[in-house]
């Protein structure tokens, strides 16, 4: 089993170093000191299991584990025992509370060798458990190019839907995110943005004017100048959101 460490501290790099020369069967590929890094290491070499700290500098754990089409399975490492939300109960990933033992480690990869067949699926699951938390509400991040954008979510104007992707249309341009309409509809603070169309969320704080379109639809104008379609369903929700 190949595997990378990512984590911003280099004293817990090397403690996770030290554990796993209890286990030769496991090859440590590369260490990784923050996110950006970790997305690099793990295109490049594909490892079977990468061990993450959560809280790190410019991307957290969840943040760049959104990044990679097909996520190798995760042991998270984290300082703060907040981070510790239900999802990890829920999908039974595992996680190591600094500081940890020798013995706790051991369980862990125990733990992860007996689910490991599902456990890309697991990680999967557990990064979309996450969005839904408070700390990953106000911002997204997205790969643009080689590069990675962190894109703070009151400069996003509207968001449409582009096949398997979502376009998110900001300040800057606009960018594509691999994610499902609902996804956002769910992770977005609502009275903040609305999915007013099958296709289309709108930053409400946008809005300058609504229009009577066709029959039983309207169309939204926004500070940008752009107009959305609203569909019925989107329109009886904007009017509870506007208090109309």
């Amino acid at each position: 089993m190949k595997a990378i460490i990512i984590d911003d501290e280099p004293l817990a790099r090397s403690i996770v170093k030290e554990y796993l020369q209890h286990h030769p069967d496991i090859e440590l590929l590369q260490e990784c000191n923050d996110g950006f890094e970790g997305v690099k290491a793990i295109n490049q070499h594909q490892p079977d299991l990468i061990f993450l700290d959560i809280q790190m500098p410019k991307i957290n754990g969840f943040e760049m584990l959104e990044l990679i089409d097909n996520p190798p399975a995760v042991i998270f490492t984290t300082a703060f025992e907040a981070y510790a939300i239900k999802a990890f109960e829920t999908f039974a990933v595992d996680y190591l509370l600094k500081p940890f033992s020798q013995e706790r480690f051991d369980k862990a990869l125990q733990k992860l060798l007996l689910q490991q067949k599902n456990s890309g699926e697991k990680t999967k699951e557990i990064v979309e458990a996450a969005a839904q938390s408070p700390m990953q509400s106000n911002r997204v991040v997205v790969k643009d190019g080689g590069k990675i954008k962190i894109i703070p979510v009151p400069q996003i104007q509207y968001l449409e839907a582009a096949d398997d992707y979502v376009k998110i249309i900001t300040n800057d341009g606009a960018f594509l995110k691999k994610k499902t309409m609902q996804f956002f509809e769910d992770s977005l603070q609502p009275f903040h943005f609305a999915r007013v169309h099958r296709s289309y969320i709108i930053n409400t704080q946008l809005i300058t004017r609504i229009d009577a379109h066709e029959k039983d639809s309207h169309l939204v104008l926004l500070s940008t100048g752009m107009r959305i379609p609203v569909s019925k369903a989107g329109f009886a929700k904007l009017k509870e959101i506007l208090g109309l």
